[in-house]
């Protein structure tokens, strides 16, 4: 049987299929590839930085890389909703999860395609000089520099594939939520539909909490730990060079996809209603295939005509259009946090990506996670109107800008670095012709950071008996009452105890302003008309990825971006920042969340000003309506009083005649 073609008769499940034709068999397979599908999305921004930092992409493009899959299901989500019940939809399912499969495998191909990392920068004749120091004999840096370049390549020679293979799981991912959230309502138990959905849609919250928590795992392994042994790697995990092992995950997750997508295809393009005590099974199966075969009359030519008709139909209604809005603003915001949170925490408290990842994966998704639920349970159980749940929604919002804006104060300071803030020393090491690609951090005894040894003037290693390395005779402090030494790693901060009420703060904005995310779903399918139901929410996924999901992880990564101070350089092009001013990074990072969450907020808020109104333009009618009908009544009364008399007055007039 092809994907399209089908007879109802003979469509029908045969008994030889089994277990593929239970439909709680297919919940859980859905469930597998679900977790599988959004594994994908969170490793992948969990794995922000290190690519950046391998490659030399700017936040820019790393949030163009991470947005770049909904381009695909953008453009193929029209086409999904006409072709819904027209095809096999567990097969096109099944084909979808392989495509999506070969999107990620893709995406970890420039790994095996590279040579080993060069973390170094080093351009010098001596093959044990892994540090950088400074040397005075003459030699040409650019020449050197200019050999390396014809013999590496550069990161931007990758970017294409990873832009390829994010456009092929965007492409793959289109059909496995409405294909199987359609398959399972049509033929679950109306009453168990609802629990199917449920596991469905919180698997949809736990996939990229695993996926960070996959990534802070991996990326403790060295990026070639494939290319070279134990032995040969000289960084450390906290080196603010270490790049971890981020291909080893998208590995994992590309087969957990490919094993996961085998069954659908096994699945029937029709299965039997799950069995309901009231009723017999065959009936219900009946009513099914009836109803599901009458949308076949609909061509797409007439599908795309009605189109925008139905679009501008949707978008007058305008609560429908406030609360879309409201919730563009909060997908908006939950984008760039989603994509760059790990990297401000790594960067604002100098910590690794793996610790970032964990912090994001263990409190800030789970917090999110109860937000949802609360939401849900509080909907149930106070049974809101659409009035009460635009209230609900604007002050959970409102909460939520409260606990934000702290957020503003809760950093580190920006740490001394010699060529960012400290012009002092930025002429003391131009006899050791420091190479501008060299980056390998240290901390002068004056506590001001170096962007190398060489940089520091410093022309000695010594390293103790316990193995503890430092860097002697550094230039840059002949002239001053600090010891002219200097230790490798970046200066430390002191502001770890900050991390701590940040990490509260984050949680407790994600948990109030996940209340309003079950309640506005429902408001929408409280506003719109039913036969525009599946077709509203459709607009609504639709504006989320142009308005929300595409463009945020952008602006997001253009606003980090304008905070670099210090950017590297590799082959004369400019590279990933070395040096972020910290304060000006905190502040536009967690500027654009507090101005999406506002948005959102004034959305909500109107939502509900237009709700009151026209609930009091009905309470007006209908007491205009009683005022009206009880006006007739009297009317009616006094009217029926003047014929009786009138007919009382004839009868006595008839008698006297008489």
């Amino acid at each position: 049987m092809t994907a399209i073609e089908g007879n109802p008769q003979t469509a029908r499940p045969r008994r030889s299929i089994g277990l593929f034709n239970n439909i709680k068999f297919f919940v859980l397979c859905h469930g597998m590839l679900q977790l599988s599908q959004l594994l994908v999305s969170g490793y992948l921004k969990g794995s922000i930085t290190t690519i950046e930092r391998r490659y030399g992409f700017s936040s820019q493009m790393m949030g163009l890389l991470a947005a770049f899959n909904e381009v695909g299901n953008t453009v193929l989500i029209v086409f999904v909703s006409f072709f819904g019940s027209r095809v096999h939809r567990p097969r096109c399912i099944g084909i979808g999860a392989m495509i999506a499969s070969m999107g990620v495998f893709l995406i970890a191909l420039p790994h095996f395609i590279d040579g080993k990392y060069d973390y170094t920068g080093i351009n010098s004749n001596k093959k044990d000089n892994y540090s950088g120091i400074c040397q005075l004999e003459n030699i040409s840096s650019e020449e050197e520099s200019n050999q390396k370049c014809n013999q590496n390549k550069t990161g931007s020679g990758v970017y294409p594939i990873f832009l390829l293979g994010q456009l092929l799981l965007g492409i793959g991912g289109v059909p496995i939520q409405p294909f199987g959230i359609s398959y399972i309502d049509d033929y679950a138990e109306k009453r168990s539909s609802p629990f199917y959905l449920g596991i469905l849609f919180a698997v949809t919250v736990i996939g990229p909490a695993f996926g960070y928590m996959m990534s802070s795992a991996v990326l403790r392994f060295f990026v070639d730990i494939d290319k070279m042994s134990l032995g040969e790697i000289n960084l450390e995990n906290d080196d603010p060079r270490w790049v971890g092992a981020w291909w080893l995950g998208f590995l994992v997750a590309a087969t957990l996809l490919l094993l996961t997508s085998l069954p659908y295809m096994f699945f029937p393009r029709k299965m039997s209603r799950e069995e309901i005590e009231e009723a017999p099974a065959e009936p219900s199966t009946e009513k099914m295939v009836c109803r599901t075969d009458t949308t076949e009359e609909v061509s797409l030519t007439e599908f795309l005509k009605s189109f925008p008709k139905i679009v501008m139909r949707t978008l007058r209604n305008p609560i429908y259009l406030l609360v879309v809005l409201a919730q563009v603003n909060l997908a908006a915001m939950v984008a760039g946090l989603a994509t760059f949170m790990g990297k401000f925490i790594e960067k604002q408290f100098a910590k690794t990506s793996s610790f970032s990842n964990m912090m994001i994966g263990g409190i800030n998704i789970p917090s999110a996670m109860l937000g949802i639920m609360a939401g849900g349970v509080i909907l149930r159980r106070f049974g809101l109107s659409v009035r009460s749940s635009a209230l609900m929604c604007t002050i959970a919002v409102l909460v939520s800008v409260m606990f934000a804006i702290p957020l503003l104060f809760l950093g580190c300071p920006t740490q001394q670095v010699s060529e960012m803030n400290v012009h002092d020393f930025q002429q003391c090491s131009n006899a050791c012709s420091c190479s501008e690609e060299l980056f390998n951090p240290v901390c002068g005894s004056n506590r001001v950071e170096f962007r190398s040894p060489c940089h520091a003037g410093c022309k000695k290693e010594i390293r103790s008996a316990d193995k503890v390395l430092n860097y002697t005779d550094c230039g840059c402090f002949e002239s001053t009452d600090f010891p002219d030494f200097a230790s490798p790693g970046p200066c430390n901060n002191g502001c770890n105890n900050r991390l701590i009420p940040f990490m509260i703060l984050s949680s407790i904005t994600c948990f109030v302003a996940s209340l309003s995310h079950t309640t506005s779903f429902m408001m929408i399918l409280r506003t719109v008309t039913p036969e525009d139901k599946s077709f509203a929410l459709g607009i609504q996924f639709m504006l989320f990825r142009v308005l929300a999901f595409l463009p945020a992880p952008v602006l997001y990564g253009r606003a980090i971006d304008t905070a670099c101070r210090v950017w590297g350089k590799k082959c004369k092009t400019m590279t990933s920042c070395h040096y972020y001013d910290l304060d000006m990074f905190r502040h536009r990072f967690l500027g654009l969340q507090i101005f999406f969450i506002c948005g959102g907020f004034v959305c909500f808020f109107l939502s509900f000003m237009v709700l009151r109104r026209i609930n009091s333009t009905q309470q007006r009618n209908e007491k205009m309506n009683n005022q009206i009908k009880s006006e007739s009544s009297q009317e009616m009364k006094d009217v029926k009083q003047m014929v009786s008399k009138s007919n009382g007055h004839c009868n006595t007039q008839s008698v006297l005649r008489e």
